[in-house]
């Protein structure tokens, strides 16, 4: 039998590589990024256009590679990082697997420009497919310049299923915040279709918040610091007041590079406990700093995740650390039965002698007097004459009288008597009942049997149609507010909602105003009470975010759907009779009763018959 096991062509193996290391236009932004910081970039600026799939470009002034490394760069488990299996526990650059150039030279059209700062003039390199199709001499600055473009032109099928523009344009912005606010000692900018998205000048870290994430969010921000033997902690949480629904703004890094790890959130989490209400999450941009041995990084090619040595002590440290940091700003509420601060006497007051207070009466106001004249004799206090306190009565008794004679004379019409309606009396006995059961159901009869209604789900599909409705024939009703409300939200936020507004305006919101940071609204649909705005727009933006939107997505039928979740009754909401029969009927009013705008099933019926099956 002839040998059948051969050697893959170097081609093909970056090819294969590349399906772990290029998921997504966000995963090379994500890798020349690193690239730059680990070159000495200190200023660094990222092009992108059709939210990566046609260019994505970074350009930084680090010390740029020779002839030799530019060419050596683009092929597989070539690096500058490491030497040794050694230097696997000794890392302090971002990349050390050789293998990101080469897996998207694999898969895009990709252009180098470099030249190190004793050099006269760089070199230029174009690779497709893997395949070098010139190396030249160049004039250009400093640095490295390396732009990809047409992603995936050789693999369409991965080209048609990346998401819509906005979606993986959201992807990119998340991994440039992720390398933006791990560095806050470099200088950042990002542009989009020609357009300045962000400019991050050199700053300390909380800047570097404020930067990405707008004005509004310092005031929110409480720093966490310790330091110990095997860990220093450095950065800030949220206050409590300020969490959200979602786990957007939740940052950990570990000696300067970005982690997920489940179980140090939740160290942070069990510091706000009794803080937050349910469902809530609160945002956290902390830095670990621990010994580089005894961590492992090499446990996935996109390293987001580590393995530590001690975890359960990482865990203890970062829990007491910001709960001790909640405590110090008094942010976390304290029993202190000794003393209340503000209750101490003020340095400035101590040596004063205090006064008994001298209350002056005015002994001859009388407010029972009409006329007030001034005379030279005063008068005893509380004075009165009682005398003819009798006098007040008088004629009150005669008045009395009168009125019961007047009353006695009216006559009243008599009570008018109406026929039923119905013409047979058992028919008005027989009228539907609804009950609710744990506040969740509503339980109502029908003639085969019972019927159990999702309080929470019917609602939803009754505002969703209500919504959707309002947003095709445009005619929703919108009610002004006496005072515009104010809302701030971060830049790219700023955005979706800039991409939503003519959708909201057909629900009934008004914006007034929509500036780089904030909004203004002056109108809101008549069904929206004022202090849900805030969490109904949050909640908007969150579900636009983390939708994955499929052939048929629309956004009006997703911004009903939301709308819909955040404004429907909540399972736990006590309901009145006559608000448990609208909900019914409103329900049976819908053109898909059955089931919620999610799909779920919004009631179930039981015929007596599967009753009667349950007592045999």
């Amino acid at each position: 039998m002839a040998d059948i096991i051969q050697l893959l062509p170097d081609h093909v193996a970056n090819q294969i590589a590349a399906g772990e290391v290029v998921q997504r236009p966000a995963s090379v932004v994500k890798e020349l990024l690193e690239n730059a910081i680990d070159a000495g970039a200190t200023t660094i600026k990222l092009i992108i256009k059709d939210a990566g799939k046609t260019l994505i470009q970074v350009i930084d002034d680090g010390k740029g590679m020779s002839v030799t490394d530019a060419r050596l760069s683009f092929e597989r488990h070539a690096t500058s990082k490491i030497r040794t299996a050694d230097d696997l526990f000794q890392l302090n650059t971002k990349g050390f697997r050789g293998e990101a150039l080469a897996s998207i030279a694999a898969i895009a059209h990709v252009e180098l420009k470099t030249k190190q700062a004793h050099d006269d003039v760089g070199t230029a390199i174009i690779i497709e497919g893997s395949q070098v199709t010139s190396q030249d001499v160049v004039v250009t600055p400093k640095g490295t310049s390396v732009s990809v473009k047409n992603l995936f032109f050789n693999i369409p099928a991965r080209r048609n299923f990346l998401k819509s523009n906005a979606v993986e344009l959201r992807h990119i912005i998340d991994e440039f915040h992720r390398v933006a606010l791990a560095h806050p000692n470099l200088s950042f900018a990002m542009y989009n279709n020609g357009s300045e998205t962000f400019n991050l000048p050199i700053s300390n870290y909380r800047q570097r918040i404020v930067n990405i994430f707008g004005n509004k969010t310092n005031e929110k921000l409480v720093p966490v610091e310790e330091e110990t033997e095997v860990l220093k902690i450095s950065g800030f949480v949220g206050k409590p007041e300020f969490a959200k629904k979602t786990r957007g703004e939740q940052y950990f890094f570990v000696n300067n590079r970005f982690i997920k790890s489940a179980y140090l959130n939740h160290a942070i989490a069990s510091a706000f406990e009794g803080l937050l209400k349910s469902g809530m999450h609160p945002s956290y941009f902390l830095n670990l700093k621990v010994n580089p041995e005894t961590i492992d990084i090499n446990i996935h090619p996109t390293k987001t995740e580590i393995k530590f040595d001690d975890e359960h002590t990482l865990y203890a440290l970062l829990r007491s650390a910001v709960k001790h940091s909640l405590g110090q700003f008094n942010i976390a509420p304290v029993l202190d039965f000794d003393k209340d601060p503000s209750l101490d006497t003020p340095y400035n007051f101590e040596k004063k002698v205090t006064n008994t207070p001298v209350i002056e009466v005015d002994k001859n106001f009388n407010p029972f007097k009409n006329d007030v004249k001034p005379s030279g004799k005063q008068s005893p206090a509380f004075k009165s004459t009682v005398s003819n306190w009798d006098s007040l009565y008088v004629g009150l008794e005669s008045k009395s009288n009168d009125s019961q004679q007047d009353f006695s004379e009216v006559h009243f019409e008599s009570e008018e008597t109406t026929g039923s309606i119905f013409t047979n009396e058992k028919e008005t006995e027989q009228v539907n009942t609804t009950y609710q059961l744990h506040n969740k159901y509503i339980v109502s009869t029908i003639k085969s049997g019972m019927l159990v209604i999702d309080q929470h789900r019917a609602h939803q599909r009754i505002l969703y149609e209500k919504f959707l409705k309002n947003m095709t024939i445009k005619e929703a009703v919108s009610q002004q507010l006496l005072f515009p409300l104010q809302l701030h939200f971060s830049v790219q936020e700023i955005q979706i909602l800039n991409q939503l507004k003519e959708d909201l305006e057909h629900t009934g919101f008004v914006f007034s105003k929509v500036l780089k940071e904030s909004v203004e609204i002056t109108g809101v649909p008549i069904s929206v009470p004022e202090s849900e705005v805030s969490i109904i727009l949050e909640q908007l933006i969150s579900d636009v975010e983390n939708e994955v939107p499929d052939a048929h997505f629309s956004a009006t039928d997703l911004l009903a759907k939301s709308m819909a979740k955040s404004l429907a009754i909540k399972t736990g909401q006590a309901l009145k009779k006559d608000e448990q029969e609208h909900l019914v009927n409103k329900l049976f009013a819908c053109k898909e009763p059955n089931v919620s705008p999610t799909n779920k099933a919004t009631f179930i019926t039981m015929s007596v018959d599967e009753i009667d099956k349950k007592f045999i």
